[in-house]
Parts: structure tokens; C-alpha cells; sequence
């Protein structure tokens, strides 16, 4: 069992401050701080992130010396290690702000029953290190690490499985079974990722399946609603009504969403009906309504409020103070990516709330995809970059009052 640090932050009862920068990088050093700001700016470039990624795969397939780098960039900012192991540090930085850590083993594009295997030997490793560690409060993983997309793809279709098929499937089905039983051995929780819609209903489904085993007393197993779908609010209540009629706990971990443009793309040309909100406006209002639903059913349910919108946040947490809900229940948690929206993260930990970051984990060429897709999830949402930028400077500015003008760091 972790021994809490004796210097850790004392949480007050007050309102965040999403705006107060010295709490929002206390952990971060001034070359923290400077790698962070010519980051985000390059990030910031569309062109960049646009050439960045296949050129960077054809660095590392003809073997470039890039690795370190990447890991030096990039990796170490998003990324917590390479292992378990490495990601301590991370841990123990994450804790002095009285920010949790969610392990998340982010190797994807695997595709042969043996890396399935290891992934899943890998994500019970990292139930097993939050075993007893309250600093690690949530772990998570994605069915298509232990299983072919193709095959759920076939199977969300309702395409006819081959007895092969069928035998993957079940395969598939025991791996999810065996990380969810050993989570409700270990009483860690464990989140399962959404995917895209077109593999979303099996998952679904085997989520669901795995609530009615392992929630009966304690939320153990969370599913994923992107409300960035203009059915998933629905859903949501559904799925709350079957766990108050089925007698179990729903977990539930609340995104906008990860797939917009391919979801929107794959709907053209198969000449379908977008599953995508027509507006952002949309999606705001869904989510913020899927706050006030949860809220309002914490003896049914338990949830995740995975979000870098600061209005999300703002509104989540008056909800529990008109409520008189206490800031840490523990059926309520707000949860924001590693490298990304520190001042809502270490401000909202700082006022109580339960907080915790994802930090994904692995070898920086099976990361990869992980990496570039933050950089292209960030060039599409211009407003984050530009509030990033200004917090750090922002915070620049206050640790050296006299210097006059827009701090600029070094690159």
C-alpha cells in the first residue's frame, strides 16, 4: 500500500480556479515549461502535424536515429514511459497535486492472436499494479487490443462468422472476461475505451455483460458514451434504467468523442446517415445534459467525466455543490489526457474532486499512432491550443514578474 506524501496539496472546498497557473504546473520546471510551449505551437501547425506523421513512419522503417528524439519530445510529454516501471515517476508527480493516474497500455495496429495475448497479460499487469495504490485509482483498455477489428467490424454487421470466426470471437470474450474478473478480484476499475461506431454495438454488448458480473456491489467495469453521437444520450438512460431493473452498477466513462472526421467520412461513402451531432453545439449540449443525468443518479450509477472543456468541468462541479454532493463521491470522477488541461486537472484536485489523468504507456514506436493521433485531435481544436499557450505564459510571466512583454521561451 502507497504511503501518501506528507507535502501533498491540502484540498479546499472552494470553486476551482481554472485561471490560477501556479497550481496548474507546480509540478513543471521551466525547460517543462519551455519544451511544453514550442510543442503545442508546433502542434498548432496544421502542415506540420499533416507531413509529421508519415515522415516520421518512414524515419523509424528505414531506421533513423529518431527515437530519441521522439522520446524526448513529444513521447515524454503525452507518454509516461515505455513500461510500467518508467511510469512512476509520472505517478509520483501526478500524486503531489492530488491527481490520480489511469495506466493505459496505448500499443495499437497489432493484429495476430500472440500480440493479443501479450496485451492482454499486459493490462492485468497494470491492475495489478494499482492493486492497493490509491494513486492509481482507474485503469483502462480497448477491445481491439485483444481482438481483429475486422472480425468485430463482421460481427457488428451481423455478417455470418465461421466456426474459425466464431472460436476468435470467444477467444476475444475471455480475454475482456479475464482482465474484468481480475479487476473485481483486485477491486480496481477498469474502463473500457469506445471505438468507432461500426464495431461500437459488440462492445457494447460484452461491456454490458461484464456490469451484470462484476458491479453487483461496487462499480468495477465502465463503458464508454461518446456524446459526440446523436443517440448516445439515449443510450445512456437506457443502459441506466437496465442496471436499476438488473440490479447492477453502470459505469459509465463520458467523452465527446475520437472519430469525428473518419466517422463522417465512412458515412459518405457507404451512404449512410452520420452518426455525428451536426454541430459542436450539439455535442456541448448532449454532454452537459449527460453530466446533469449522472449527477442526478449516483445511487444507479458511477462515471467518468473524461473532458478538457472547461465549461463541462465548471458546470459538473456546481452540479455536486447545488446538490450537496461531496466534491470527492465516489461514484463521480473528472479525468483529462496526460500533457493536456492542467489548470483544470491540478485546480479541480486542489478544491477536492476526484481527478485523475490517463497516461499511456509503451514502446515509442508501438505508440505512435497514440502520438500522432493527439497531435491530429489537437490541430482540430484551435481554442485548446491557444488557451494552452496562454496559461504557460501566463505562468512564465508570474514566475518572472520583471520581465516586460510576452514571454517567449527558448527553444
Amino acid at each position: 500500500m502507497h504511503n501518501p506524501d506528507a507535502n501533498q496539496l491540502r484540498p479546499s472546498n472552494g470553486s476551482p480556479d481554472f485561471d490560477n497557473t501556479e497550481i496548474a504546473f507546480r509540478g513543471k520546471s521551466n525547460s517543462d515549461l519551455r519544451r511544453a510551449y514550442w510543442l503545442f505551437k508546433i502542434i498548432s501547425v496544421r502542415l506540420l502535424t499533416t507531413i509529421g506523421p508519415p515522415l516520421t513512419r518512414f524515419a523509424m522503417f528505414i531506421h533513423l536515429p529518431i527515437k530519441p528524439l521522439i522520446k524526448a519530445t513529444i513521447f515524454k510529454h503525452f507518454c509516461g514511459g515505455e513500461t510500467i516501471e518508467e511510469c512512476e515517476t509520472t505517478i509520483i508527480q501526478l500524486h503531489k497535486g492530488r491527481v490520480g493516474s489511469i495506466l493505459d497500455y496505448s500499443v495499437e495496429g497489432e493484429d495476430d492472436e500472440k500480440a493479443f495475448e501479450a496485451t492482454c497479460e499486459e493490462i492485468v499487469n497494470t491492475i495489478n499494479r494499482a492493486d492497493g495504490d490509491a494513486r492509481i485509482p482507474l485503469t483502462v483498455f480497448k477491445v481491439t487490443g485483444l481482438g481483429r477489428f475486422d472480425l468485430i467490424a463482421k460481427r457488428d454487421a451481423r455478417g455470418a462468422l465461421s466456426e474459425a470466426e466464431k472460436a476468435e470471437f470467444r477467444r476475444v470474450s475471455n480475454r475482456i472476461n479475464r482482465i474484468c474478473s481480475h479487476a473485481h478480484e483486485k477491486g480496481v476499475r477498469i474502463m473500457i475505451d469506445a471505438e468507432e461506431t461500426w464495431i461500437q454495438d459488440s462492445i457494447d454488448e460484452l461491456a454490458l455483460e461484464m456490469m451484470r458480473r462484476y458491479n453487483q456491489n461496487h462499480p468495477i467495469v465502465y463503458n464508454t458514451y461518446q456524446l459526440y453521437r446523436s443517440n448516445v444520450l439515449e443510450c445512456l438512460k437506457e443502459d441506466t434504467k437496465l442496471a436499476f431493473t438488473e440490479g447492477f452498477i453502470l459505469g459509465a466513462k463520458l467523452v465527446r468523442g475520437a472519430y469525428m472526421e473518419k466517422e463522417r467520412k465512412r458515412a459518405i461513402e457507404m451512404a449512410y446517415p452520420s452518426p455525428i451531432n451536426a454541430t459542436k453545439e450539439e455535442t456541448d449540449q448532449d454532454y452537459n445534459n449527460a453530466l446533469r443525468f449522472c449527477v442526478s443518479h449516483l445511487n444507479t450509477l458511477a462515471f467518468v467525466a473524461g473532458t478538457h472543456n472547461e465549461e463541462s468541468c465548471r458546470l459538473l462541479a456546481e452540479l455536486l455543490d447545488k446538490k450537496k454532493i461531496k466534491h470527492d463521491h465516489d461514484h463521480v470522477y473528472f479525468s483529462q489526457l496526460l500533457g493536456m488541461s492542467d489548470n483544470l486537472s491540478f485546480n479541480l484536485a486542489a478544491s477536492g474532486y476526484n481527478v485523475a489523468k490517463y497516461v499511456p504507456y509503451g514502446p515509442v514506436k508501438a505508440v505512435m499512432p497514440y502520438l500522432f493521433r493527439r497531435a491530429e485531435e489537437n490541430t482540430s481544436v484551435a481554442g485548446q491550443m491557444g488557451r494552452e499557450l496562454k496559461l504557460i505564459v501566463k505562468e512564465q510571466r508570474r514566475r518572472s514578474p520583471r520581465k516586460r512583454g510576452t514571454s517567449i521561451p527558448r527553444p
